[in-house]
């Protein structure tokens, strides 16, 4: 009986030892920079969350939107909901307003940029196309741009004419609702009667070329929402004109011009 145990007690001691991993030095260098990196990430993470929460100025809170964390230790880029961003530092105690450069072997790069470039083509990319008013070609376009516009905007009327050229060469346009003087303006209502109408590119044409429009501005539209979007994604004026690729490019833009951009101008 006692043999039957001490075999018993090796089997179990033999299976003990077999199932634990044998370390070798490089894993267990790699086990202790993975450890040594967790905290790290969860500190700025936690940096991030603390900072959207109590950042504040003359003891007033800050309408932070967003926190994130940038290549440089210790510095922090803040968005707040209307669209504006500065650098914090880790406790909210300094600010810097300005873009982030990186000095990059092949030159600068405007970080800042970059990441504004990409939330627009995010923020964009969750239009659904229900809610624009499109021109484009027969063709599959090679290329899309958003515009926000305003139709008593001069500027609007003059790229609105572009587009025939647009559609031809490949380029299809997007059209979102920017009333410059606010959703009191008749702006709005006209870029409502336009959002509400059967056809809407018919109806948007009329409004540029200062036709009156037929339908009432009192369907579910969503001229208010793009109104704040464009706000929010730094439009100032009209038309804005956001590339593919997020960047904005405010004001009129001949064709020629805005072939260049989208790298079309060779086809």
């Amino acid at each position: 009986m006692q043999n039957i145990t001490q075999e018993a007690e090796l089997m179990m001691r033999q299976r003990r030892f077999v199932t634990l991993p044998l370390l070798t030095p490089s894993s267990m260098l790699a086990c202790l920079l993975t450890a040594s990196l967790l905290p790290s990430a969860a500190q700025a993470d936690d940096v991030a969350d603390r900072l959207a929460e109590t950042l504040s100025v003359n003891g007033q809170s800050m309408p932070v939107e967003a926190v994130t964390e940038t290549p440089m230790d210790g510095v922090y880029h803040v968005r707040l909901e209307n669209g504006e961003s500065f650098y914090s530092n880790a406790d909210g105690s300094h600010f810097l307003v300005g873009d982030l450069y990186e000095n990059a072997p092949d030159g600068l790069v405007n970080l800042t940029e970059q990441e504004q470039n990409q939330e627009r083509a995010d923020a964009l990319a969750a239009v659904p196309e229900s809610e624009l008013v499109i021109f484009r070609g027969a063709d599959e376009p090679k290329a899309t741009v958003t515009v926000f516009t305003d139709p008593t905007c001069p500027y609007c009327a003059r790229l609105h004419d572009t587009i025939p050229e647009l559609n031809e060469r490949g380029i299809a346009v997007h059209y979102m609702a920017f009333p410059r003087a606010g959703m009191g303006s008749q702006a709005a209502t006209m870029l409502q009667q336009v959002w509400c109408s059967d056809n809407r590119s018919e109806a948007m044409t009329q409004a540029k070329e200062g036709e009156t429009i037929s339908s009432a501005a009192d369907c579910d539209n969503p001229v208010a929402g793009q109104y704040d979007l464009g706000k929010a994604l730094g439009v100032q004026g009209t038309p804005a004109i956001i590339l593919p690729n997020g960047q904005l490019v405010p004001g009129f833009v001949p064709p020629e011009r805005l072939f260049a951009m989208l790298g079309l101008d060779d086809e």
